[in-house]
């Protein structure tokens, strides 16, 4: 395993995020962070960089006889992105992804109106958009996020996560402008075992880091 795992939980990774931050110079208007585990990360990372911290929701589209396997991804403002590939291998229907991705935005929409409340959201435009989670596996729903921050005007929009599986790196640096990993290990199975805590979060928890 590599020297800088595992992390003690979420807020630590966001802490080593924000030291990584440092080391390369990287600066961000504001943080959006992935509920409900990006938001403990999303935390630590946006008090690191004194920037405002928000919700992006999406939502994955699964498999007809997996719900678990993403065919695709669809952000809570409808933006929508496909696995064309998986999509033809598995023979799925543009009638059956129609239907799931109204659905899953659907959910999506109303999972980020709860989580914000009565705050406004945080205007994109022309900003530098740092979008985190407490980890990728197949950055699925992550790409259906950076397309809903393009859609809503950023200048820029980078990727920050506390470990990654380097295949799922290389792909999305095909739709983001940079993707930043404490750790990129090769021998990845899922985001918790890169972790000593790991702890649902629920979201009534995910809620209170945006009033911190």
């Amino acid at each position: 395993m590599d020297d800088s795992l595992p992390f003690a939980d979420r807020t630590d990774a966001g802490a080593r995020l924000g030291t990584l931050f440092a080391e390369r110079d990287v600066e961000a208007d504001l943080v959006l962070a992935i509920p409900r585990g990006g938001l403990p990360v999303g935390r630590a990372v946006a008090d690191s960089l004194s920037v405002p911290l928000d919700v992006i929701v999406a939502r994955k589209i699964g498999a007809p006889e997996n719900a678990e396997l993403a065919i695709g991804s669809v952000g809570a403002d409808g933006s929508v992105w496909r696995n064309e590939d998986l999509i033809a291998r598995l023979a799925v229907s543009d009638q059956y992804i129609e239907k799931a991705a109204t659905r899953e935005e659907r959910a999506a929409r109303e999972k980020r109106d709860r989580y914000r409340g009565e705050r406004e959201p945080l205007d994109l435009t022309e900003r530098v958009v740092l979008l985190v989670d407490d980890g990728i596996a197949t950055g699925a729903t992550t790409v259906a996020c950076i397309r809903q921050a393009r859609a809503a005007g950023a200048k820029r929009v980078l990727v920050a996560v506390p470990v990654a599986p380097p295949e799922a790196v290389s792909d999305l640096r095909a739709e983001a402008d940079d993707v930043i990993a404490v750790a990129r290990p090769a021998n990845f199975g899922a985001v918790g075992q890169f972790y000593r805590s790991f702890e649902q979060v629920s979201d009534e928890e995910a809620i209170t880091y945006l009033d911190s």
